[in-house]
């Protein structure tokens, strides 16, 4: 009985430990699950990956030469004999135009191979106006590259590499750039100032900045970039490249956590058409594009809705062909949103030429969508010009010659003019004469020379047609107008407040 009850008891106490155990490990369980995200996925070393990935990763060294200004202007007289210091002069003047002699420059990057047959990937300002282009890889072999292509909008070259005796070169992927996550791990590798080989470590700090430089949205880190490490790689932690770093913003020249990385999208899709093409081809829609403020939308009576305003339609491009009108504001295209004219610029860029899509226009306060097939883009074609800002108040009154408006002077559009502010010979409207400094006019930034071509989407041919204009946008309870405007061949959609009262301000 004894034996059997001890038995008992000792079997009772070691399953109250078994169920204290699995408590506690349950506990602790659930204590990791709770840690921040960074503390569980935070790597003990980059190490591994590192050297997985840098023998694909290359420095390269550019030469260019420079053609100095040729500053002997002829050929220089030689000082007569027997004149002081003579020859001290012809000796200085001998020295002086030796230094007309070209000279070299020479830069120093990063870059990555993305083939074993040696195709690499940098920037296009590493490499541009290079004579010599040298790739050297991690184990210090050089070789002579030659550019298959490169493209200045995207900031994108590929260069070739020949292996020698049939070898083949370690290799990097494009991984997809939308994939990863703000807060990811992220390494760059490259060749900081001269130091070829450097690795430094942060994080996916945003997506989609644009830092007005070419037709991408940046990828932003705060892993270390400094000079030298433009088209370098910028890994994630399954070792493909999401990036090729490019630029920084730095008061000081180093980095201060703030870098920028072209996505590796946008990378597969240049470095694709660049090799196929030698160049990269673009859609083009034809059409001169602005910014949609509140007094816009306030302006044209409608909900403020984000997109980009068409300021301009060019004769016989794909938007005419289209029906797309000025004043059209563009909010979607081919089912992706448009937020800003940099948004549908980069949309349009990156549509395949003579495909059809959706466009999706506010017209008159209603949506309307018309089907759109692009064109090809060429560097010198514009598309992305923007509407200035708005501000305040003024009034107006007419005769047969001029009108006051607003603070503003107006009188029909004549040849003397046209040759006093440039106007071309196309241009129909009212051309602004006068700006009273402290009026609604001056500051939305109409200046003389401007002409007026629409009011709230109705043409302009005389003084008068605005001062209706404006009348009736008043009697309306309208707080502004919007007016499209011409200056030395750029048009640009402009909102106008208006004055509560019909108080002139006309001082200079």
């Amino acid at each position: 009985m004894s034996t059997y009850l001890t038995k008992n008891i000792d079997m009772r106490a070691s399953n109250v430990l078994k169920v204290m155990l699995m408590s506690f490990m349950i506990l602790a369980a659930a204590a990791i699950s709770m840690q921040p995200v960074s503390a569980r996925g935070a790597p003990d070393s980059f190490a591994d990956l590192v050297e997985k990935l840098s023998p694909a990763v290359v420095n390269i060294s550019t030469v260019q030469t420079i053609e100095q200004p040729d500053r002997r202007r002829g050929e220089r007289p030689r000082m007569p004999e027997g004149v002081p210091f003579g020859e001290f002069w012809d000796q200085f003047r001998d020295r002086f135009e030796d230094d007309d002699e070209p000279r070299t420059a020479r830069s120093l990057g990063s870059g990555f191979i993305i083939s074993e047959k040696g195709i690499v990937i940098t920037n296009n300002h590493v490499i541009e106006e290079a004579d010599e282009i040298t790739v050297r890889l991690k184990d210090g072999v050089e070789y002579e590259a030659e550019v298959l292509g490169r493209d200045s909008l995207s900031d994108v070259a590929v260069l070739q590499i020949k292996p020698n005796n049939g070898e083949k070169f370690p290799f990097v992927v494009l991984g997809d750039s939308d994939k990863d996550r703000i807060g990811d791990w992220v390494i760059a590798i490259g060749n900081p100032f001269g130091f070829g080989g450097s690795v430094s470590a942060g994080i996916l700090s945003a997506r989609n900045r644009d830092i007005n430089a070419g037709d991408v949205e940046y990828i932003q880190t705060d892993a270390p970039i400094n000079r030298g490490n433009s088209g370098g790689p910028l890994f994630n932690m399954a070792g493909e490249v999401i990036g090729v770093n490019t630029a920084i913003i730095s008061p000081t020249g180093g980095s201060v956590g703030i870098g920028f990385s072209i996505p590796s999208n946008d990378v597969k899709r240049v470095a694709s058409e660049l090799q196929e093409h030698g160049k990269v081809r673009r859609g083009w829609l034809g059409v001169g594009i602005g910014p949609v403020s509140k007094e816009t939308a306030e302006a044209l009576g409608i909900e403020f809705v984000e997109g980009a305003i068409i300021n301009r339609v060019e004769p016989e491009s794909p938007a005419a062909a289209a029906g797309v009108e000025v004043g059209d504001i563009i909010i979607e295209w081919d089912d992706k949103p448009v937020d800003g004219p940099n948004s549908l610029s980069r949309l349009v860029k990156r549509t395949n030429i003579d495909q059809p899509v959706d466009v999706v226009v506010v017209r008159g306060g209603k949506k309307v969508t018309l089907s759109v097939t692009t064109g090809e883009f060429q560097q010198d074609q514009a598309g992305n010009q923007s509407s200035q800002e708005e501000e305040d108040e003024g009034q107006g009154r007419d005769d047969d010659d001029h009108a006051l408006v607003e603070g503003m002077e107006l009188t029909p559009i004549n040849d003397s003019l046209r040759r006093k502010y440039n106007v071309g010979d196309d241009v129909e409207g009212v051309v602004v004469t006068r700006v009273a400094r402290r009026s609604p006019a001056f500051r939305a930034g109409l200046r003389p020379g401007v002409v007026i071509l629409r009011v709230n989407q109705t043409q302009v041919k005389r003084p008068s047609d605005v001062v209706e204009l404006v009348e009736q946008a008043r009697e309306d309870d309208r707080k502004s107008i919007l007016m499209l405007v011409s200056l030395r061949g750029n048009t640009a959609h402009i909102p106008l407040r208006l004055l509560k009262e019909r108080d002139q301000d006309s001082e200079e």
